[in-house]
């Protein structure tokens, strides 16, 4: 069975991760996006309603369920039995810092990486930019899908 983690702080879900995991789906028997928590980051929304976020996007998709986790990306794949790792690559930047990781995750683990372009319609946002946009009043709702509500 091909089962990816797509992990990430989701900090929140983009139309970018959404496009990475829709176009992921005929690549894998199943996905589980892993919510990452670092307790010393402060994130905008709670893991909760992240979770919910993701979930909603999903509903009638059983190959994919969203799960948080501590520590290691490669524990958590060991944990749940995950042989794939799945990242969305969208610049040169992206590659380079995701190249390092993955290579370093396989040497300790064998667990192989997958990177997926983001596509030139969603590859300018991050969530760093709709937290941006968030906080400051801006029209954040066409970065990301319809269940990301800010309350």
């Amino acid at each position: 069975m091909r089962k990816a983690i797509f992990p990430g702080s989701f900090d929140p879900f983009t139309l970018g991760h959404f496009d990475i995991l829709k176009r992921s789906l005929p690549l894998f028997d199943e996905i589980v996006v892993g919510i990452g928590v670092n307790i010393e980051k402060k994130t905008m929304f709670s893991v909760a309603e992240r979770i919910s976020f993701i979930e909603k996007c999903f509903v009638g998709e059983p190959k994919i369920t969203v799960k948080s986790y501590d520590g290691l990306t490669i524990d958590f794949c060991k944990e749940i039995d995950a042989n794939f790792i799945l990242r969305g690559i969208r610049n040169n930047g992206d590659f380079e810092f995701e190249k390092a990781i993955a290579r370093t995750n396989r040497k300790l683990s064998k667990i192989e990486t997958v990177f997926l372009l983001t596509s030139a319609k969603t590859s300018f946002i991050s969530s760093s930019i709709v937290r941006d946009l968030i906080k400051n009043k801006g029209d954040y709702h066409l970065l990301v899908p319809d269940t990301v509500k800010v309350n």
